[in-house]
């Protein structure tokens, strides 16, 4: 099972979003036979079997294994991946974003869309992938914005000059500064 699935064909989102087919992906978080995940939300086989077929054909949910059950083969299905995102691509742009400028909020989309993608593409066969993330909360007075970006870049500029080298695994680095919402911890 893979961390994330990235989804970029709108068939796979068509697949996906129905309210029962995402309550039997999230039965087949572990394998389970299409009598199993009926049992557990109180549906038909065949009506599970059906939401299952329209899963695996988008590629969301995989056959695992197989069994015999009084001369009857069953299928043991599995969820593809942990997490589904839906690329900001299936809908596509909708306008011009007319600020584009590094305090903006269309450049923060533009450079989140980039890190789901880039995130989205990560090989996700090595057995470990080297990743890095910090997270923290910082007050800046609305006047002193541009200075804080300023501040942000020569910080930044200080360690792509000391960690710029030839050697090591190779890391993109984006930071994102957005204003926090009241219910968020």
């Amino acid at each position: 099972m893979r961390d994330v699935l990235y989804l970029e064909q709108i068939e796979q989102a068509e697949a996906l979003l129905k309210p029962q087919r995402v309550e039997v992906l999230r039965q087949l978080a572990e394998p389970r036979t299409c009598t199993e995940v009926a049992t557990r939300l109180e549906q038909t086989p065949q009506r599970v079997y059906y939401h299952v077929k329209q899963l695996v054909a988008a590629g969301l949910v995989e056959l695992v294994a197989e069994r015999k059950v009084r001369g009857i083969t069953e299928g043991i299905y599995q969820a593809a991946a942990r997490s589904y995102w839906l690329s900001p691509r299936l809908v596509g742009r909708i306008g011009l974003r007319r600020a584009r400028d590094e305090l903006s909020l269309g450049y923060l989309l533009d450079l989140m869309e980039e890190v789901q993608a880039d995130i989205a593409a990560l090989d996700r066969t090595r057995p470990e992938l080297p990743s890095i993330g910090v997270s923290g909360e910082i007050r800046v007075p609305a006047g002193q914005r541009q200075q804080f970006l300023h501040d942000l870049q020569t910080a930044l500029q200080d360690l792509f000059t000391r960690y710029g080298g030839a050697e090591g695994d190779a890391f993109k680095i984006a930071v994102a500064c957005y204003p926090k919402g009241n219910d968020r911890d």
